[in-house]
This record gives C-alpha cells, structure tokens and sequence, in this order.
C-alpha cells in the first residue's frame, strides 16, 4: 500500500493595519506586531505529523495578497484566527475562500471570539465556516485533518463545533494538554523576516524579538480576563525548567536577541521563577528579556535575580488606585503590595511597566483622578491607561447586566475601544480620564528629563521622537480617540 498524501494546511490572520485598533495620529508609536504563538503551535504539531503548513500574516499583507498567495497554494485546509474586533474580517476572508475554492477546502475558525462564542460564531457566519475550534487548538486541528484525509465526519473530535447539513453539532470539550513537554517548539520558522515582529517602543532592547510561554492558564479570577477553562479545574500547567531552557536556546539558534515572556505571571511558582533565572544565568545565555508578574508573587531576591540573569523590564499589572476597584475586579492585590513591588523591582535596575484600567463596575470619575495621582505617585517607567474590556468568555462579559452596558460593535473590543460602560460612568468619562493620564503622566518634566538622560542608540532617539510626536497631539488636540481610540505614548504594553 503506498504511503498516504499528507494535506496542505494554510493558516490565516486575517488581514489589518494598526489604524483599525489605534487612531491614526499615533498609531506608530504603538506599533505592535506580536508573534502569533498559538497559530505557531498549531502549524508545529501540524508539520510534526508530516503536513505541509504556510502562516499567512495579514498585518504585513493586504486582504487581496492573503487570497492571491493562499490561492497559489492550494490547500485542503484553512485555519483562520480571530480575535472579537477582527472577527468581521475573520467572516470577509473566509467568504472569499469559500468563492475561490468552493467546497474543495475546509474552513476553520479559532482564536479567542471563535473560543468564547462557539455555535454562535458558526450560526453567524453561514456557510464560510465548515468548523469552530473551542479550547486549545493543537490536537482538534491535527484530529480534523486526520477525519478529512480518510473521508470521514467530524463526529467524536473533542473541543470542535462542526456543520452537517442544517445542523450545528458541538463535540464535548477536549481536555487541557497537561503535559506541556510534549508539545513541539512553536514553528517561527513560517514567519519569515523576524525582525518585523517587534512589540511596541519602548518594550523591548534588541531585536529580534522572541515570544514565548513557559506556562499555561490561571489561577487568578480577575473578572476582565479570558481563560479557556472557565472553572480553574487544572489551574496553572507548567513547562519544564529544561524544556524551556531548550527553547530559549534554540530561539538564540533562530538569532532571536530578546525574549518576551508571556505568561500570566511568570512568578506563580516562586521556587520555579527562581530555578528558571538561575540557570539562564549558569549557561550564560545572550539575550535580554521582558516578562510579567503579581506584585504579591514577587520579592527583591526574586526580582534580583531575574536581574542578573538578563532580564531587563518587567510588568505588574497595577489596574486601580483604589482598593475598592481592585477588589471588585477580584485582583488579589493592595495598594501597598503595588508601591513595594514596584519599588523594590526599580531597586534592583528593572524597568517597571505599570498598565491602569478605567470604567472598572463601579468606579466613579473621582476615582479615576485618584487612579491618576496613584500611577505619578508610583512613578514606574512605563505606564498605560486602558478602558477595562469584558471580550466574550470573561466573567464581566457573562454577568454585564450586574455592572453595566456594552457596545454592539465587535471593533470597539480594544483596550482603546471603551466598549463597556459602568452604570456609575460615561463612555465620555472614560475617554477624558485616559486622556488626563497620558497628558498629566508623560508630560511632566522629571520624567521627560529621565527620558532624554536615558537616550543611548538611534533606536531610543527614534523612540523619543515618536513619544513626542504623540504627546504633541495630545497637547493640541482634544478629540483624541477619533474611531476607536487612541494611546498618546510609545510605551504601550
């Protein structure tokens, strides 16, 4: 028996420009370009069982190119990712498969809308989806396209919303992967120029620029975060320390230079944070890197030695300056958790980035003042100023009726978008405070002085000029966010 043909696999984000997300007048300083690790760990296991793979990025590639070079190759299976603003193009791009190849291609969804909405993803979409991917995605894309090589329904493929005929059918859910190990590397190599993967400015030394998880999931409840397992069963699934060693070697073999953590909190597991830092040090790895954690997950020692073992910034999701807020969005942290961390991590010479939210349930406009004095008063070197956003799966999504209204329009779920409105604020409320923030945090002359001080390279000039030419417009003008919103500085998170 001759050896069975192994299926071509294109996967697709759909295409964008930052103007979509950020307003036009400062989109380039916040100019973000992430490596989009969840497709990339689909496309590994995919190749790992002998198929042929190509990622298609729509943010370096205009919607007809996405359909010109998917066309040229031909193949039997479309994965298309969507977050909640981008699920309308997610629907374009596939109702332009569907006329280019008819029924000869099957057409999958995935990514956080597809995840949190489900049948109704498929219901909506007609017939340009044949399937919706719902948790991770890894093994129900490898399932399907076994099920489409020997010709058979999609019955009994876990964690896979499919059509037959009329009908929308929804398999029991897969369970999480729990051996994290078992998975291959994330194939970057599909990526092509990595260089044009860059976070914002401001967020990062070197480029090229490496993401990368060390863990998956949660054990927080914060009520604005999307988690694929709603219920915590299996809470936080760790990597290896060796394992995830081996991947930032081999990143360093790719020519990546920096490596952006992106955990929830690097720092859940102490005593792992601790080991990982320690033996990057002992190898005497060559890049810089960036991570996240909670301010009560973290200590000096702690924070010394990611320090010392190359990391140069790090992030603590402040939120609020008001207790009360904290708790209502069920952070688990206090004000003064917030002013040691920061402290302590500026102490040891880490940059500190310190994201706010505005438009919490029940926060009043006073508040968001108080929200204000708090971040000058912490003085990080990096702020944000965000309109909380309840994307679909959260729990302020499933409970707004408790807390308050939200848009009808899918492109206002951004960080800028000011989607959800509390019953104790106004969308034009919430507009003003980020625009107070901004001016009153980035304007102030001891930090513009910090900043200037701190210019070393052409890279941190070009920076500064960006920053500058973001803050001008908001010093002069007053409509801010003209579509969806927009963000006056370079140090967007």
């Amino acid at each position: 028996m001759g050896r069975r043909r192994k299926m071509r696999a294109a996967l697709v984000i759909p295409s964008w420009v930052p103007e979509d997300i950020f307003s036009s007048k400062t989109a380039s300083s916040q100019i973000n370009y992430w490596q989009p690790l969840g497709t990339l760990y689909v496309a590994a296991v995919l190749q790992q069982a002998g198929h042929e793979v190509r990622f298609f990025n729509g943010a370096f590639l205009s919607h007809e190119e996405v359909l010109s070079q998917v066309k040229q190759f031909e193949p039997a299976f479309i994965g298309i990712y969507s977050t909640t603003f981008g699920w309308k193009k997610a629907k374009k791009t596939a109702e332009d498969f569907r006329d280019i190849f008819g029924q000869k291609v099957f057409i999958c969804a995935g990514g956080p809308y597809p995840v949190a909405m489900q049948e109704e993803c498929l219901a909506d979409a007609g017939r340009s989806f044949d399937a919706i991917v719902y948790g991770e995605g890894e093994f129900s894309s490898l399932e399907i396209i076994g099920k489409l090589e020997s010709g058979k329904g999609l019955q009994g493929v876990r964690g896979v919303v499919y059509r037959d005929g009329e009908r929308i059918i929804k398999n029991p859910a897969r369970p999480l992967i729990d051996d994290l190990d078992s998975l291959p590397f994330p194939a970057r190599e599909l990526l092509g120029d990595s260089n044009k993967y860059i976070p914002p400015p401001a967020t990062y030394k070197r480029k090229p620029v490496a993401v990368l998880m060390t863990s998956r999931g949660c054990n927080r409840r914060c009520i604005y975060c999307f988690q694929i397992d709603k219920e915590r069963k299996s809470g936080i699934r760790y990597r290896s320390v060796g394992n995830v060693l081996d991947e930032i070697e081999h990143c360093i073999r790719q020519g990546y230079r920096e490596i952006k953590f992106i955990d929830d909190t690097l720092a859940a597991d102490y005593d792992r944070a601790m080991r990982l830092a320690k033996e990057i040090k002992a190898r005497k790895l060559d890049f810089t890197w960036f991570a996240s954690a909670c301010v009560n997950q973290v200590d000096k020692p702690l924070l010394k030695a990611f320090r010392d073992a190359g990391c140069w910034a790090i992030l603590f999701g402040a939120e609020s300056g008001v207790q009360k807020n904290l708790n209502t969005i069920r952070k688990g942290t206090t004000l003064d958790q917030i002013r040691k961390a920061v402290r302590a991590a500026q102490e040891v010479g880490l940059r500190v980035n310190t994201p706010f939210l505005f438009g919490i349930p029940g926060e009043t406009f006073e508040e968001g003042l108080r929200t204000i004095d708090f971040a000058i008063d912490l003085n990080p070197d990096m702020a944000n100023f965000h309109a909380i956003t309840p994307f679909p799966g959260t729990y302020l999504y499933d409970n707004l009726e408790k807390y308050g209204t939200i848009s009808d329009e899918l492109t206002d779920f951004t960080y800028q978008g000011a989607a959800f409105i509390p019953y104790t604020m106004t969308r034009e409320e919430i507009v003003e405070l980020r625009q107070i923030a901004f001016k009153r945090f980035y304007s102030r002359p001891s930090f513009i002085l910090k900043k200037l001080l701190e210019l070393r390279s052409p890279h941190d000039v070009s920076v500064a000029f960006k920053s500058l030419r973001s803050l001008f417009w908001l010093w002069t003008k007053t409509g801010l966010f003209r579509k969806k919103g927009g963000e006056p500085s370079a140090f967007d998170s």
